[in-house]
C-alpha cells in the first residue's frame, strides 16, 4: 500500500509538471512588441535612389558601428520614391515601407518615424520631396527611421560625352519606348547630334546605347522639362541613371532637335504642324480589340476578335468593363501599329465615343477609356478610320 502511494505522488508530481510546462511554452509564444529585423544586409531601392530600381543591385546601406541592426546611409538622393529590402533579386520579399504612402523626406528632418514592413500590396514608399544630401538611418531593432538633410547636390561635372551615336527614346519619338530599336539622331559633328521630323506628345530621353534600361542616359536639368513651340523650356541636360527625368512634348508637330555633348545642351526648334497625309484604307483580314476592358484583357497573343462585315468594317459585340482599350490587326506582338483614338483617354461610355475618329500607328500608345460598364457595339470602319459605340 505505501508503495502505491509513492506511485501515485510521482504520478501527481509528473502531472504538476505537465501542465507547469505547457504554461511555460504559452507564455513563450505571447509576443510583446516587434521583434528585432534581424538582417546583415539592407538595400534601398527606387527612382530616388542612385542604383533605381535596379533590385539585382540596389543601393546598400551600411551597419552602424554602435549596433549591428542600425543602418545608415549618406549621400545622394533625388526626386521620387524609394522603399527598403533585406536580400536582392525579388520583388516578392517583404520590404520596409513607411506607415502612410507617400510620406515625404524633405529638407525638414524626420526623428524616430515608425515604419512597417510586408510583402506584396499596399506598395507603399517614401517619396523624397527635395534632392538633396541625405544622412538616412534605419533602425531595426526598434523599427524606426530618421533622417537629415545635409545639403544641395553637387554640380554634374561637365566633360565631353564621347559616342558615336546617339538615340532617342519615348512615346514622344517615331520609335516610341522600343529600346532595342531607338530613333537614331544624325551625327553632325564629334559632339553634335540632330533630329528633324515628327514628335508626338509625349516624353523622351536619350541614350547612347541600345537595348539596356540600366545604362545612363541624356535627361532634363529637371523632370517634366517642356518642349512646345516656344523651343526647350531648359537648355541644360544631365548625364545620369537616376531619377528618371524625361522631356515633355506638350505640343506635337515638327521639330528640330539638337544635342550638344560637349556642353551638355539641347536646342529645340518647333518647325510647324505635322503634314497632312490623306487616310488610305487600313488593309486588313482581321481586327481585334486588347486591353482591361476587353473581355480577354491585355493578352496579345488571344484578343478578342471582331466580326469582318465587309471589306472595312468590323464589329464587336458584348461587355465591357471600366479600362482601356486599343485595337490591332495582327495578334502575338506589341511593336505593330495600333488603332487607337486620335487623342489619349478619349472616353467611350454608354452615351457614345468622346470622338468618332482614330489613327493607325505605333505611338503615342494612346488608348480609349472606358468609363461605364455595359454591352456595347462598336463599329470599326478601316475606310473612313472612324469607330462608331452603341448600346445594346
Amino acid at each position: 500500500m505505501k508503495l502505491k502511494h509513492i506511485f501515485s505522488a510521482i504520478a501527481g508530481l509528473v502531472l504538476a509538471s505537465g501542465l507547469t510546462g505547457c504554461e511555460s511554452e504559452k507564455d513563450l509564444n505571447i509576443i510583446e512588441g516587434e521583434l528585432p529585423i534581424k538582417t546583415s544586409t539592407l538595400y534601398m531601392v527606387g527612382d530616388a535612389t542612385p542604383n533605381g530600381w535596379s533590385i539585382d543591385a540596389p543601393t546598400p546601406l551600411q551597419t552602424s558601428a554602435d549596433d549591428a541592426l542600425t543602418f545608415v546611409w549618406e549621400g545622394a538622393l533625388y526626386t521620387g520614391e524609394m522603399k527598403l529590402c533585406l536580400t536582392t533579386g525579388s520583388w516578392d520579399a517583404p520590404f520596409i515601407r513607411p506607415l502612410v504612402a507617400g510620406t515625404e523626406i524633405s529638407k525638414t528632418d524626420i526623428s524616430n518615424a515608425k515604419f512597417g514592413m510586408h510583402a506584396g500590396d499596399p506598395d507603399d514608399k517614401w517619396r523624397i520631396a527635395d534632392a538633396g544630401k541625405y544622412r538616412l538611418m534605419f533602425d531595426l531593432r526598434h523599427w524606426t527611421m530618421s533622417t537629415t538633410y545635409l545639403g544641395e547636390l553637387d554640380a554634374p561635372v561637365i566633360e565631353p560625352i564621347q559616342t558615336d551615336v546617339l538615340y532617342m527614346v519615348g512615346d514622344a519619338t517615331p520609335g516610341g519606348w522600343n529600346i532595342d530599336a531607338p530613333t537614331q539622331l544624325n551625327k553632325v559633328s564629334q559632339y553634335i547630334f540632330e533630329y528633324e521630323g515628327a514628335l508626338s506628345a509625349g516624353e523622351l530621353k536619350a541614350c547612347l546605347t541600345t537595348g539596356d534600361w540600366n545604362a545612363p542616359f541624356i535627361r532634363p536639368a529637371f523632370g517634366g522639362c517642356k518642349i512646345n513651340q516656344s523651343g526647350v523650356e531648359s537648355s541644360e541636360f544631365v548625364f545620369t541613371t537616376n531619377p528618371d527625368d524625361k522631356w515633355q512634348v506638350e505640343v506635337a508637330g515638327m521639330y528640330k532637335l539638337t544635342f550638344d555633348l560637349e556642353h551638355w545642351t539641347l536646342q529645340a526648334a518647333y518647325l510647324g504642324e505635322m503634314p497632312h497625309t490623306d487616310k488610305e484604307p487600313i488593309e486588313a483580314d482581321a481586327v481585334y480589340i486588347v486591353g482591361d476592358a476587353t473581355p480577354n484583357g491585355w493578352s496579345i497573343d488571344a484578343p478578342t476578335q471582331l466580326t469582318k462585315q465587309s471589306q472595312y468594317v468590323f464589329v464587336y459585340e458584348g461587355e465591357l468593363v471600366p479600362g482601356e482599350m486599343k485595337a490591332c490587326t495582327a495578334t502575338g506582338s506589341w511593336d505593330v501599329p495600333f488603332i487607337r483614338p486620335a487623342f489619349g483617354g478619349c472616353k467611350i461610355s454608354l452615351s457614345g465615343a468622346e470622338s468618332e475618329e482614330f489613327v493607325f500607328t505605333t505611338n503615342p500608345d494612346d488608348k480609349w477609356q472606358v468609363t461605364e460598364a455595359g454591352q456595347y457595339r462598336l463599329t470599326f470602319d478601316l475606310e473612313h478610320w472612324t469607330i462608331s459605340v452603341e448600346t445594346l
